[in-house]
């Protein structure tokens, strides 16, 4: 944490001095609130991963829909693309044997990712971006000299990279797709494409 110099009666507090009427240990508590604060509000409560992990596959993947209010999976190629996309990191993570913390920030930081694309229209960069600024504050860092504040490790920071890697940043042209192209066109799409699919079976 960088010293801060206040203005005193005297002049400055020097740097590293705690100011009048805090101490060293209540200091660390409020940086440590603030860190808590990171990708919040979370996007699964401590109850619901709690009931989640109980789950087998099918399940997990009835309570993500209840939660998402997705109602039309059998129609809608964005509804079940999306619920996919959760389904996946919750399973993900519970064979990274998270904590509790580690899974709600995560399933916040793929909520939070989306968020970006859906309502900022987030460039595949800006994103690549924002996700090394929030890693930086919730994995591990040369500066930061608690180890007990980082919520991911450096083999599990680098497994969440690598993960989104392949399943976000590697196909973000088809979420943005999804978010910003009418429904009419990704319902032709998808014709045009099993269309396509059993041209080629007749010419086999």
């Amino acid at each position: 944490m960088a010293a801060s110099v206040g203005t005193t009666p005297g002049g400055t507090t020097p740097a590293g001095m705690t100011p009048a009427g805090t101490t060293p240990e209540s200091e660390k508590d409020t940086e440590f609130q603030e860190r808590e604060k990171i990708l919040c509000p979370d996007f699964l409560s401590v109850a619901q991963i709690t009931e989640m992990l109980a789950e087998d596959v099918d399940g997990v993947q009835q309570k993500l829909e209840k939660l998402l209010n997705f109602r039309n999976l059998q129609t809608c190629l964005k509804e079940a693309s999306l619920l996919d996309y959760y389904v996946s990191g919750f399973l993900w993570a519970r064979g990274m044997d998270f904590s509790i913390i580690q899974y709600s920030k995560f399933m916040t930081l793929l909520d939070m990712l989306l968020h970006n694309l859906r309502t900022l229209h987030m460039s595949l960069e800006d994103s690549i971006k924002w996700l090394r600024e929030v890693m930086a504050e919730i994995g591990p860092s040369h500066s930061q000299k608690n180890e007990e504040w980082n919520i991911f490790d450096v083999k599990q920071a680098n497994a969440v990279v690598d993960y989104l890697k392949i399943s976000l940043f590697q196909h973000y042209k088809l979420y943005e797709f999804l978010f910003f192209s009418a429904r009419e066109e990704i319902v032709i799409g998808t014709e045009a494409r099993i269309t396509c699919y059993i041209s080629t079976q007749h010419i086999v």
